[in-house]
C-alpha cells in the first residue's frame, strides 16, 4: 500500500525557499549545494550551507551549521520546538545531531539514495530505542531540491572530462615533439 503524498503549505514552502538560497551559496563555493534552516515559531533562527571542502571539516554539513547558529542564539544546545528544513534528506552523522538537539520536527527536500538517514537508507528517527522521537516530512520542494543536485553534478562530471581531454592532448602534443 503506497502512502498518499502529504500536503505542503506555504510556510514549508518559505522555508524550503531560503534552504534552497543556503544551498546556491554553498554551490558558489564549489561545495556541494545543500542549505539547511532552522525555524522556531514561523522565525528562522539558524542558517547553514554545506561547507566541509572549504571549512577542513567533515563535519560542516548544511545541517550542523544551522543548528550550531539556532543553538547559539537560543543559548541553549537543546531545541526544543524547532524544526529543520534541508535541502536533502539527512545523513546519518546529522540525524543524529538533530536528535540530541531535540528538534521537534525535520522537513527535507530530495531523497538521498546514497546516504539518506530518514528512509532511504536506514530511517535512525523510527527507532524506538533511541530517547528522542523527531517527526519527519520529506519530498517538500523535491524537484528543485533535486534538480540543483543533478545540475551541480553534472557541471562537474563536464568539467572533469574537460580536464580529461586537455591533460590527454597535451599528452599527444609532448609525443609529437622530437
Amino acid at each position: 500500500m503506497s502512502e498518499l503524498p502529504q500536503a505542503v503549505g506555504p510556510d514549508e514552502l518559505r522555508h524550503m525557499a531560503a534552504a534552497l538560497e543556503q544551498a546556491h551559496r554553498a554551490w558558489a563555493l564549489g561545495e556541494v549545494p545543500v542549505g539547511a534552516v532552522v525555524v522556531k515559531d514561523g522565525e528562522v533562527i539558524g542558517v547553514g550551507f554545506n561547507h566541509p571542502i572549504g571549512r577542513h571539516d567533515p563535519t560542516a554539513h548544511a545541517e550542523i551549521m544551522a543548528l550550531r547558529q539556532a543553538a547559539e542564539k537560543l543559548g541553549n544546545y537543546r531545541l526544543p520546538g524547532c524544526e529543520l528544513y534541508v535541502t536533502l534528506e539527512p545523513c546519518v552523522m546529522c540525524s543524529g545531531a538533530m536528535m540530541h538537539a531535540r528538534l521537534e520536527r525535520v522537513v527535507y527536500g530530495a531523497t538521498d539514495p546514497k546516504t539518506g538517514a530518514c528512509g532511504s537508507v536506514v530511517n535512525l528517527f523510527q527507532h524506538e530505542q533511541l530517547n528522542h522521537h523527531t517527526a519527519l516530512k520529506g519530498g517538500v520542494m523535491e524537484q528543485e531540491c533535486g534538480q540543483l543536485l543533478r545540475d551541480f553534478f553534472a557541471m562537474r562530471r563536464a568539467q572533469s572530462k574537460q580536464q580529461r581531454q586537455l591533460a590527454a592532448s597535451g599528452d599527444q602534443h609532448e609525443d609529437a615533439r622530437p
